[in-house]
């Protein structure tokens, strides 16, 4: 079972719109795949008409199996599961920190359903945390969305030196431009300089600033159904195969 965590440590840079549609390419390829919306704004469960949950709530996450699994709920697409978020997954710090082991914590939950599914796709909040770093641990790759502007770029490289000082390590790391709005000089000159900067880090798929993608809140479903043919489409298509590829090696 492969786990990929779609994270970044700012917020409104397209995560959740990443998660929900590589959920959705994986179980479109045949993957059994289970979403886990770790957010407790809970968008991904919204996007994938999936209500919160209301049983797996405190520590249950990760001391209960049974709760765990019986959280998870079917969605409108073949192999896709959801294991829906609710509001007391903010306090996830503080369950952490009052048990052993708490780095480990999240990777031994999610070994409850190993046997279930081929990905565990992770839609993160966006800090850096206990949680967090339990999700670099657990995670065999992390998608992380950049905007190309200056505070994104700053950003990403708080998450490289974030890595460097906890021994993690930077392979996992695969950051993407999200949001890129090719009119926009500074989106060039940032894209050209990080390029230069993090080159192995860096994926070579972009997804540009779509009105699809912005309208995914009001179909309440991945822009890969209901626009299957657009570029931005096209585009995570493109991106799910590339963090396929990179994680295969």
């Amino acid at each position: 079972m492969k786990i990929i965590a779609c994270y970044s440590n700012k917020g409104g840079v397209g995560k959740t719109a990443t998660a929900v549609n590589l959920a959705y390419a994986l179980a479109a390829s045949g993957k059994r795949t289970l979403l886990c919306d770790l957010d407790p704004q809970g968008a991904s469960s919204f996007y994938f008409r999936v209500k919160p949950s209301s049983k797996l709530t405190e520590a249950k996450f990760f001391k209960d199996v049974e709760r765990f699994t019986k959280a998870i709920r079917g969605s409108d697409y073949d192999n896709l599961d959801i294991l829906p978020a609710n509001m007391s997954f903010r306090d996830f710090d503080v369950f952490l920190a009052r048990m052993r082991n708490s780095r480990s914590r999240l990777k031994k939950a999610l070994k409850g359903v190993k046997g279930d599914y081929d990905v565990v796709l992770l839609d993160c909040p966006p800090n850096i945390s206990t949680l967090s770093e339990n999700v670099f641990r657990s995670a065999d790759g992390i998608v992380v969305p950049v905007i190309p502007s200056t505070l994104s770029q700053r950003t990403f490289e708080q998450l490289e030196v974030f890595f460097r000082s906890h021994d993690l390590p930077l392979k996992k790391l695969h950051g993407f431009f999200s949001m890129v709005q090719g009119v926009k000089s500074l989106h060039g000159e940032t894209i050209d300089a990080m390029k230069q900067a993090h080159k192995k880090r860096l994926m070579k798929t972009q997804i540009a600033f779509a009105s699809e993608i912005e309208r995914m809140g009001v179909h309440r479903a991945p822009v890969m159904a209901t626009a299957p043919k657009s570029a931005a489409a096209q585009a995570y298509q493109a991106l799910h195969d590339e963090v396929m590829d990179r994680i295969a090696k």
